[in-house]
Parts: C-alpha cells; sequence; structure tokens
C-alpha cells in the first residue's frame, strides 16, 4: 500500500492577512541533494519535480498553482508589479513583485538569503522580494514599497522569513564597508568575527531597520536557513561543506480575496 504524499506545511506569521507561506525543504518529490520540496528553476533537478514541488507549495496557500509568478533573481533592487502570472519560461530579471490583483501568487527563491513578504490594505496590495546583503543594501526593500504604494497601499506590513542568521553569517571587510559607507549606523548589525577583519552579520536586522526606515512595520520570523539542514537549504552550508549542487526553497504570498 503506497502512503500519501506529504504535504508541504510553511511557516506563517501570525496576523498577517493576506494567505502566504514560507516553505522548508519538507514536502516535496525531488530527490538526492535536492530533496524534496526544491522549488527553484535554474538548477540540475528535474523539471518535473520542480514543477510539482512549486504547484504543491502554491495549493497549500490557496492559490491555483497556475498564478504564480517568479522572477530570474539578480541580487539588484528592481520591484515589477505585475496585473497577470508571468510565464515560468519568460520570467523578468528582477528582485521583487507586488500586485493588486485578486488571485495572484507572488514567489521568491532562497537559500539563505531572505524572503520578505508585504502586505498592505488588508492583504488587498502584497508585495513579495529576494533581500539577500547586496540587495538589501542597494534599495530592494525600499523599491518594493514604493511599488505598492504606487498602487495605493498606505500602511504596510513586512515578514521577514528564514534565512541565515548572524551567528552563522560571517563576512569580510568588502561587505562591512559596503553597508556602512551607506548609513553609519548600520554598523549596530555587526558583531566581531572568529578571524581578523571578519564580522558576524545581521542580515534581518539590517533588512528590518531598512523596512522600518522607510515607514513599514517589519516582523522577523526567528529560522536561521543555514544551522538548520533538516528544514532548509543554505546555499552557504553546502559551501563550506563543499556538497555540491542543493535546492531552493520558496515563499509565497497571494492577495486576499
Amino acid at each position: 500500500m503506497m502512503s500519501a504524499p506529504l504535504i508541504p506545511t510553511p511557516l506563517v506569521a501570525d496576523q498577517f492577512a493576506p494567505p502566504h507561506g514560507f516553505f522548508t525543504r519538507i514536502g516535496g518529490v525531488s530527490t538526492g541533494a535536492y530533496a524534496s520540496l526544491n522549488c527553484g528553476l535554474n538548477g540540475a533537478d528535474a523539471p518535473d519535480h520542480v514543477a510539482t514541488n512549486r504547484a504543491r507549495a502554491a495549493r497549500a496557500i490557496g492559490a491555483d498553482p497556475t498564478a504564480l509568478s517568479g522572477l530570474v533573481q539578480v541580487h539588484g533592487n528592481r520591484a515589477i508589479a505585475i496585473t497577470q502570472p508571468i510565464d515560468p519560461s519568460h520570467r523578468p530579471q528582477a528582485d521583487a513583485l507586488v500586485t493588486a490583483t485578486p488571485g495572484l501568487a507572488l514567489g521568491i527563491i532562497t537559500a539563505d538569503c531572505a524572503p520578505v513578504l508585504f502586505s498592505a490594505e488588508a492583504g488587498r496590495i502584497v508585495g513579495a522580494a529576494h533581500a539577500g546583503w547586496r540587495g538589501a543594501q542597494l534599495g530592494v526593500l525600499e523599491a518594493t514599497i514604493e511599488a505598492m504604494r504606487q498602487l495605493g497601499a498606505s500602511t504596510i506590513e513586512a515578514v521577514i522569513g528564514p534565512c541565515i542568521h548572524q551567528a552563522s553569517y560571517e563576512v569580510g571587510a568588502d561587505l562591512h564597508e559596503a553597508v556602512c559607507a551607506g548609513h553609519p549606523p548600520d554598523r549596530q548589525f555587526f558583531r566581531p568575527g572568529v578571524k581578523p577583519h571578519h564580522w558576524q552579520f545581521d542580515l534581518p536586522g539590517y533588512c528590518a531597520a531598512r523596512l522600518a526606515r522607510a515607514g513599514a512595520k517589519p516582523t522577523i520570523l526567528p529560522a536561521d536557513t543555514y544551522a538548520d539542514p533538516a528544514r532548509f537549504f543554505s546555499h552557504r552550508r553546502r559551501t563550506h561543506e563543499a556538497s555540491g549542487p542543493g535546492g531552493h526553497q520558496i515563499s509565497i504570498i497571494r492577495t486576499a480575496t
């Protein structure tokens, strides 16, 4: 007798109006290094496995899989407003999506960078952003907020999902200087690393501060992708272990209806 397939169970934020989910690596059909809910479109995983995984994740938050849109994420600061689903084979290069169209779902792929989901007007206007340190420093979060305001958003809430946290994130002088040069008070998000001229960087704290400065109300979910291999893919952990290719988790938000 065959067992029933696992159902993806995402992390969610309390009192956050729109249907949403920050998915883990659990509950999909991929195997090997991609086991099991790999939702990245650019890796070497079997395309039919990825399609099944993305459909499972969409359905888990009550979204039609054909309404799920994604991007070719490039660690930049471009935010795009959409009124219809993006063809997966013609995804634009950008790092954030916003919409006010009922039923549309926005997906962000991560494996240590911060997925940030946005809601305004009781979930009738939503956004999703991919915020690694570089995209955050370049202003992708502020660009997402501005794009939502162009759609009529006033009070904006933002949830920072599972990403690499300070205890796991040692960085060098280049990152430290790039972040601090733009806003010296952001030195507060660094503490000394083990090696000379290295620091431990608080990526979710940095994102939360930028969101607050831009007028949004941020929340951080306490989940470190690097430190939890059972639940999360992690690019940095994979690099440190020299374990070859690996997967990416997805975070999805849908407009409230």
